[in-house]
């Protein structure tokens, strides 16, 4: 019994710096509970997408002069998938978190889990990450059967894509933390995160805006993250790219840090 006491201490880490082990099995277990219903969370972005395009082609088509040295359609698509997938990024952190409490299962399955609080941001986060990117792949293979779609920079489009979802699941990671209803979930998600998206260059550039509201655009991280990712599908931008990466760089170290504290704070005395 001794023996025993002396291996196992309480709040002594046998993991190493980081629980890898359970690191991985909870993002895989975050992975999978979207491709389970892939149907819903792969395919229905690409149906919105698409209902969108055709909208647009139809009523504005060639009408409209072009933005940005293309033509509006061109410019459109990639708005577009930014716009869905930044949602979805924000939907599965947060839906995560809210399911786990209302189902119960949150306790038995996270917080007894013996992972930092660190470890449980990242892998929920990183799995937000995956499903905004299957997502994009599946929106650009859709598609491409119906019109040429050519990507300038793949590295553009992979570090605003990656940038933009991390930081949107961080957002979804917070809000899980401060509500436990899906009716108050759906709130965040229809009148804060759908206008940001909606008003922040999915559909139009900057450059038609006065000056004063192109000035307050910089500041808006939603902005740069479209706007990165429309970068990497055209080959031109808005603003500038090294201060978007910077920017949405920096916002994503405060948000991870501040899911951080806030798992820690809410979570802590379940624990015990």
């Amino acid at each position: 019994m001794v023996e025993l006491k002396n291996k196992y201490k309480k709040g002594v880490r046998r993991f190493g710096l980081v629980n890898w082990i359970g690191l991985s099995s909870l993002f895989f277990k975050e992975v999978l509970r979207f491709l389970q219903v892939g149907q819903q969370t792969l395919l229905t972005p690409l149906i919105s997408i698409s209902l969108f395009y055709i909208v647009f082609s139809i009523s504005i088509g060639n009408d409209r002069p072009d933005i940005l040295g293309v033509s509006f359609m061109t410019f459109l698509l990639p708005g577009l998938i930014s716009m869905n997938v930044l949602q979805a990024s924000f939907a599965h952190s947060s839906s995560s978190l809210v399911m786990g409490q209302v189902m119960q299962t949150i306790y038995s399955d996270v917080i007894a889990a013996p992972l930092e609080a660190t470890e449980v941001v990242l892998a929920i986060v990183l799995a937000s990450v995956t499903r905004s990117f299957l997502i994009a792949f599946v929106c650009i293979i859709g598609f491409s059967f119906f019109i040429n779609i050519q990507i300038y920079s793949y590295l553009y489009f992979f570090i605003f894509l990656f940038l933009g979802s991390f930081v949107l699941g961080c957002g979804g990671f917070l809000v899980g933390c401060a509500v436990s209803k899906f009716d108050t979930m759906s709130a965040w998600s229809n009148f804060v995160l759908l206008p940001c998206t909606f008003l922040s260059g999915s559909f139009f550039s900057i450059e038609v805006l006065n000056p004063t509201l192109q000035e307050i655009c910089k500041f808006n991280p939603f902005w740069y993250m479209i706007d990165g990712i429309r970068m990497g599908f055209i080959g031109k931008s808005d603003g500038s790219i090294t201060t978007g990466i910077i920017y949405l760089l920096i916002i994503s170290i405060i948000l991870f840090a501040s899911c951080t504290v806030a798992y820690k704070k809410g979570w802590k005395n379940l624990k015990n």
